[in-house]
């Protein structure tokens, strides 16, 4: 064996101890007629002690960085110790050593204040991986996914492999394609998600499936996406809405305790989907802090009439003189705790802010709820102390409270306020990240109308089913839209969908839905969509078919493995969790790849390459 222990394994009362270690070379620092280096490997560091008189070879061979050894000698206790590291109590003194491979320089030092910039990591992630830091977001995704893997055992779930040569039916994103050389002319595509494999194992019987599984989709990329990502995937049968959510309530609680040793004994909140985007701007809001969105000026809108009954909304009324508020489509506000102390710097500075392209905004009134009650704000030549002051309460301000208040198209508004109430949230040290809250996000939209299209399009996918009480609507009514313009007064624009997400910090970690498993029914959905008999049976015929033998009812989830352990890792990049993972364009920079193919490649897959 090259090694008796492992780098951090000895102790004190390892003293006396004959050991052998084998590493890398982390430093080395010589101090007159003795030497120390620093040996590492995967689970820690070990000071070395060489002495002239019994390393005398070590002057004609020195050691560098990154150096590949082998060291035998005696656990002592240092003079000098280290509380930094678990091993800082002791030291060996070499006996004898052997450099079992030379590095080169390495590009970057490899530790955690590195000087490597990302392309350069990405470029030598072999390296990259070496470092404590990125160890340890590796550790704890392993933690992760052996806690979810105990967690479903127990509760007798399979975990089922599924194909990844499938075939394409795009319904969201583009697919990876890949063609086939026994089937010229032919292709498979790499699976989105194992979505209807899982279906087909529930009509097969496998009443508790599950898969950590790879799942590919070609589109643009960001900090939370990746070309191949991982899902936590998982269906049950047999089961309603409410066994699906008290299910992985308990998954994601025996996660947090495993991996985090947090009890999180609080039940888990809920919201519509509705209530989410009036109430907070966005289908996956971060409620670690308050500063909810309140609507001025209320639209024509179920919810914010339900809201609007309890209180008067403060424009409501009728033209407050100030066009920019009078003419816009809604009005939104915020109320910052404790931040009327703003200076008019910081105020200029927010207006820039909401002007970024980004954001898109014209303009940001501030009213300031001063600590010893009285109001002032950037509208006063429009709106008396009275109008102001029902702004505050409308807003549940608190004296010393900053109201910052946007305005314009609907949309574009609320989605402008949301951001700017998580910049403010940002700012003020609200976000937390040692701090975690879930919530279920229920009852979303069926369909959503595409305007170009001039049809519906589903809002999660084709295989949703709807709330049981609307099936009847969805099954009797013609999804055609004949006027563009009142798509909102078709029965398909009030259809809910027997949806969930599970929302964590403000970032969707899971998300699933009860599914449809009669055929009827699917197919109505897939007419709902555009599809026509024959494109859906080409597309789903299998699925089709597998309905017409006893498929149960059944439903599931699935989590994205890549972004929980990202946010348990405290990290808004699920790349600092991927081994491998590519960069902003999809490229692989280490192997340099997606690459060019031979001739030869293209004649065995009888494919001619034509760029235009």
């Amino acid at each position: 064996m090259y090694r008796s222990h492992t780098c951090g394994e000895l102790r004190l009362h390892h003293d006396g101890t004959q050991v052998t270690l084998a590493g890398w070379v982390q430093t080395v620092r010589k101090f007159g007629a003795i030497t120390f280096v620093d040996l590492r490997d995967r689970y820690g560091i070990t000071q070395l002690l060489f002495a002239e008189e019994l390393n005398p070879e070590l002057d004609q061979s020195p050691l560098g960085r990154e150096f590949v050894l082998q060291a035998t000698g005696v656990v002592r206790e240092r003079t000098s110790k280290n509380g930094n590291i678990p091993t800082g109590d002791i030291e060996i003194l070499v006996q004898s050593f052997k450099v079992l491979n030379k590095s080169a320089v390495p590009p970057f030092t490899i530790q955690d204040d590195t000087d490597g910039g990302d392309d350069l990591r990405m470029k030598y992630r072999y390296l990259d991986l070496r470092r404590n830091a990125v160890k340890r977001n590796l550790e704890l995704r392993y933690a992760v996914n052996r806690a979810t893997r105990n967690y479903l055992h127990e509760q007798g779930f399979m975990d089922i492999e599924t194909p990844f040569l499938i075939k394409s039916t795009p319904e969201g994103a583009r697919d990876f394609v890949v063609p086939s050389r026994m089937n010229p002319g032919e292709f498979y595509a790499l699976p989105q998600s194992p979505q209807t494999f899982k279906q087909l194992l529930m009509v097969s019987g496998y009443d508790r499936y599950y898969q950590i599984v790879k799942c590919f989709r070609d589109e643009d990329l960001r900090a939370d996406r990746q070309p191949e990502f991982t899902q936590i995937d998982c269906e049950m049968a047999f089961v309603e809405q409410e066994d699906i959510l008290n299910m992985f309530e308990g998954l994601v609680k025996h996660v947090f305790k495993t991996v985090k040793n947090i009890d999180y004994t609080e039940k888990v909140e809920r919201t519509t989907w509705e209530e989410a985007m009036w109430t907070y701007g966005n289908d996956k809001p971060d409620i670690r802090f308050g500063m909810k969105l309140a609507n001025l000026k209320v639209p024509g809108h179920v919810f914010m009439e339900k809201q609007a009954s309890l209180q008067a909304s403060p424009l409501a009324g009728g033209p407050s003189g100030f066009v920019v508020f009078d003419n816009a489509e809604t009005v939104i506000a915020i109320a910052v705790p404790g931040a009327a102390e703003y200076t008019r710097k910081q105020i200029d500075e927010l207006t820039d802010w909401v002007k970024r392209p980004q954001i898109g905004m014209q303009g940001l009134v501030n009213i300031k709820y001063n600590s010893d009650g009285s109001l002032k704000s950037s509208v006063d030549k429009f709106f008396n102390e009275e109008q102001l002051r029902a702004i505050a309460t409308y807003t549940n301000a608190q004296p010393g409270d900053l109201i910052l208040v946007l305005a314009g198209a609907e949309e574009r508004t609320r989605k402008a306020t949301s951001e700017l109430r998580l910049e403010m949230g940002k700012r003020l040290g609200l976000r937390k990240p040692d701090e975690f809250k879930l919530l279920w996000v229920l009852d979303f939209p069926l369909f959503e109308y595409d305007e170009e299209g001039n049809r519906w399009v589903a809002r999660h996918h084709p295989f949703t089913s709807p709330k049981p009480t609307q099936i009847e609507t969805m099954i009797g009514n013609d999804p055609k839209i004949h006027d563009a313009a009142r798509y909102l007064e078709h029965p398909y624009a009030n259809i809910k969908a027997n949806a969930y997400d599970m929302v964590l910090n403000g970032n969707e970690i899971g998300g699933g839905s009860i599914r449809i498993f009669q055929r009827e029914l699917q197919e109505k959905m897939f007419a709902a969509l555009g599809m026509s008999k024959e494109e859906a049976m080409h597309k789903f015929g299998f699925l089709l078919g597998a309905f017409e033998y006893g498929a149960p009812p059944h439903g599931g989830i699935a989590f994205g493995f890549d972004r929980l352990c990202s946010i348990l890792g405290g990290s808004e990049s699920i790349r600092d969790f991927i081994a491998f993972p590519k960069n902003n364009s999809g490229r692989d920079v280490m192997l340099d790849a997606p690459a060019s193919i031979d001739d030869k490649q293209f004649d065995e897959l009888q494919i001619k390459l034509d760029l235009k």
